[in-house]
């Protein structure tokens, strides 16, 4: 069976088509600045040369459409016409309290999704607008959404309540939701297979670290708490974002700055976290090049960073009342060698040993701590697109 997985932003679109028997990736691509110009389409069909396709996607209907047709292409496609595409997986970001597992899209899924749009205003509504693209080019194609807040539905009402007036949680839903759930559901998953077990004799935390970043306590093949909250911004520090900070720096800031919220929500989401502290970049690569020049600031960026996954991880084994596993994952998870070993100096107080060059690796499935380390230590590749294919394909066959 060949899935198609969409992942759809405002003006972008990712997709992958993805054989679910052996699990092979046929083709991946990108179009790109949909609705604005210089729309590009960047297509990588498996064994052959990469092609770039400039031309005008006034909308992301034209956009998907590009996309089957470079699937198909006689040149550079790898099937031979729309029907050797057997589903669609969408990626969609906020389930809210609806949805606990991937569902079959219908209309009333679709009404469902556009109810949390609230609750993820730049990116709902956008993945609702490449669920309908696909439903137009596509209609007799069954469609699943996969959502990022799913897995994170087996937390405690301990973990996921805010402490504010309940009302706030009755009217609006204000609670922890939590992100990235599909990579902490195959990370968890597979951190557990490198070990020899199943993820229901464990307790594993999973880091999710990239520009974007998220810790998550999975007991026994559940989540039962993770660090992002009612929306992206709370946490450890990241990228662009502040992570969690005092709420009343807000309007601090705001009456000093004379900002309006709205612009106050635009610093933390897309000035702060490593960004605003190092003065440098978002890309932890940029921020590593600096403090090795000597830069204060960025070496301070990075330590916070390390020092904030590092709290997290230690609230998780309490949380859980213990832990066998820590895998890293993500952009920086996965490749930051140093990143890993300055994490793992924390967390002597669990029994943890590094194996510096077991640790010597970068986006491979490895065990990287000792064989006398209490806690096993991993670096784990996440692979959403593929775990989206999974569960499309087990939904539909």
């Amino acid at each position: 069976m060949n899935i198609l997985v969409i992942n759809c932003g405002s003006s972008s679109l990712k997709y992958q088509l993805i054989d679910s028997e052996t699990e092979a990736v046929l083709a991946k691509g990108l179009c790109e600045r949909i609705g604005i110009d210089g729309s590009v389409l960047t297509h990588t069909p498996a064994g052959k040369d990469k092609v770039r396709i400039e031309t005008p996607m006034p909308n992301h209907t034209v956009a998907v459409k590009l996309v089957i047709d470079a699937l198909t292409d006689t040149g550079h496609g790898v099937v031979k016409s729309l029907d050797e595409i057997n589903a669609v997986g969408h990626r969609v970001v906020h389930g809210g309290e609806k949805f606990a597992c991937s569902v079959v899209i219908n209309d009333e899924v679709l009404k469902a999704i556009e109810a949390c749009n609230d609750l993820a205003p730049l990116h709902n509504p956008a993945n609702l607008i490449g669920i309908n693209s696909c439903r137009e080019i596509m209609p007799n194609v069954p469609m699943v959404a996969v959502f990022d807040t799913a897995f994170h539905q087996t937390m405690p009402e301990k973990a996921y309540l805010y402490g504010l007036p309940y009302e706030y949680y009755e009217k609006y839903k204000v609670r922890r939701y939590g992100f990235h759930g599909t990579s902490h559901d195959y990370v968890s998953a597979r951190a557990a297979e490198l070990l020899g077990k199943t993820r229901e004799d464990l307790k594993i935390i999973v880091c999710h670290l990239g520009n974007g970043g998220s810790v998550s306590a999975v007991d026994h093949g559940k989540c039962v708490d993770t660090s992002m909250g009612l929306t992206p911004l709370e946490g450890i520090i990241m990228g662009t974002r502040s992570g969690s900070i005092d709420p009343a720096i807000c309007d601090f800031i705001c009456q000093k700055e004379n900002i309006t919220p709205a612009e106050m929500n635009n610093v933390l989401n897309k000035k702060s976290g490593v960004l605003g502290m190092s003065k440098v970049s978002s890309d932890f690569r940029d921020i590593e090049a600096a403090a090795d020049d000597g830069n204060k600031l960025a070496q301070a960026a990075l330590d916070a960073f390390y020092y904030s996954v590092a709290k997290y991880i230690g609230a998780y084994a309490a949380a859980m009342n213990g832990v066998d596993a820590i895998a890293f994952t993500a952009g920086v998870g996965e490749n930051n060698i140093l990143g890993r070993a300055e994490i793992a100096q924390y967390l002597g107080y669990l029994g943890t040993e590094i194996d510096t060059e077991k640790n010597n690796v970068r986006g491979e499935d490895r065990v990287i701590s000792t064989d006398a380390s209490k806690v096993a230590l991993l670096c784990v590749p996440t692979n959403e697109e593929l775990a989206i294919a999974r569960q499309t394909a087990a939904l539909v066959s």
